[in-house]
């Protein structure tokens, strides 16, 4: 299927106002870019370690959206002007959705500034996108005998000890190829044993709790704060034929679910991983250390080397132990004991 990409021109004051016209004329899913300076809040729940640099606010933005017809002439792109006076379309471009769209400018102009109203349209290339990617993932192997896979792709030179995992990650994060993930595999592959019980906290695509389990541990328990990554994760497990009796999955925040963590406490876990950011297991460190029994092993990573002594500092304030410190590229896996 082939897409028409509209850039649509506008002042920031206006995008609510625009976005909510472009809704009634049944156009969803809407990209703002803009450079309004992020709140305290969107930064907390973006969950970076290095926030990107954004130039001073001009007030202008760009309002970026996609329909699948009313395509243009082969070779030919369209520009429309609306100014200040809301002028008419270019003659040779006369679709009609721009015309809707120009009269819903043209009352939106009413209440606030739009800006130029400027709508650039281009047409994008036949490709599906949403698999695309999946050109770009396949088996492999991590450390001796963890072989991940996709579904889609059939799996050749199989050894008998070879312990196999089927990840389809969807919109979460963690298919295995990220350093990080590597790290913590490799790590569960050392510490794992068979009455281990097992608890994955930011679980993502649950690849960590398989390979636990695959590894031979009793029971895990995986939480989440996006509901998403959990349903994700939720596929992932059956397609590893995991039963909800070996595996128990939540959406959660531990940062601020008291319930939540009074309901985690009732369990003792063997072994504690959290691959997620620097600035979360900072101050997720000793909301779980409580359910680490004694002598088990937190495994943490998702941290950039700049900020490893800052999650290490944390760690120890927690009355943890360090065991290990390992780096792959630019990424850094912690391993502590209580």
């Amino acid at each position: 299927m082939k897409w028409l990409k509209y850039t649509l021109e506008t002042r920031t004051d206006a995008v609510d106002l625009i976005i909510d016209m472009l809704g009634e004329l049944g156009i969803y899913g809407v990209e703002v870019i803009d450079k309004v300076p992020l709140t305290e809040v969107e930064k907390k729940q973006m969950y970076v370690d290095i926030l990107p640099e954004i130039q001073p606010d001009d007030g202008n933005a760009e309002l970026i959206f996609y329909v699948s017809d009313g395509a243009p002439d082969e070779n030919s792109s369209a520009f429309y002007n609306s100014g200040t006076g809301i002028e008419d379309i270019a003659a040779f471009y006369s679709d009609e959705l721009i015309e809707k769209i120009r009269e819903g400018l043209e009352t939106v102009s009413n209440f606030v500034d739009i800006g130029s109203g400027a709508i650039y349209i281009s047409e994008t290339e036949d490709i599906d996108w949403a698999n695309k990617w999946k050109e770009f993932f396949h088996t492999f192997r991590i450390g001796k005998n963890i072989v991940i896979t996709p579904s889609w792709e059939e799996t050749n030179n199989i050894n008998e000890d070879d312990i196999l995992i089927k990840i389809d990650p969807g919109v979460a994060f963690g298919t295995g190829t990220h350093e990080t993930t590597r790290l913590c595999v490799e790590e569960l592959q050392k510490y794992v044993n068979r009455d281990a019980k097992i608890l994955d906290v930011g679980c993502g695509s649950a690849i960590l709790t398989i390979a636990a389990l695959k590894l031979g541990a009793k029971w895990a328990y995986a939480i989440d704060i996006d509901e998403t990554a959990v349903k994700s994760a939720k596929e992932n497990l059956l397609q590893n034929d995991i039963t909800d009796e070996s595996a128990r999955l939540e959406t959660g925040n531990l940062l601020e679910d008291n319930e939540l963590c009074g309901r985690l406490y009732k369990e003792q876990y063997d072994i504690v991983v959290a691959n997620i950011l620097a600035p979360v297991l900072v101050p997720l460190t000793p909301i779980i250390v409580p359910a680490l029994k004694e002598g088990g092993y937190y495994i943490c990573s998702g941290i950039v080397k700049e900020l490893a002594d800052t999650v290490i500092k944390s760690i120890q304030d927690a009355g943890l132990k360090l065991v290990s410190n390992t780096c792959d590229n630019d990424w850094v896996c912690l391993v502590a004991r209580k």
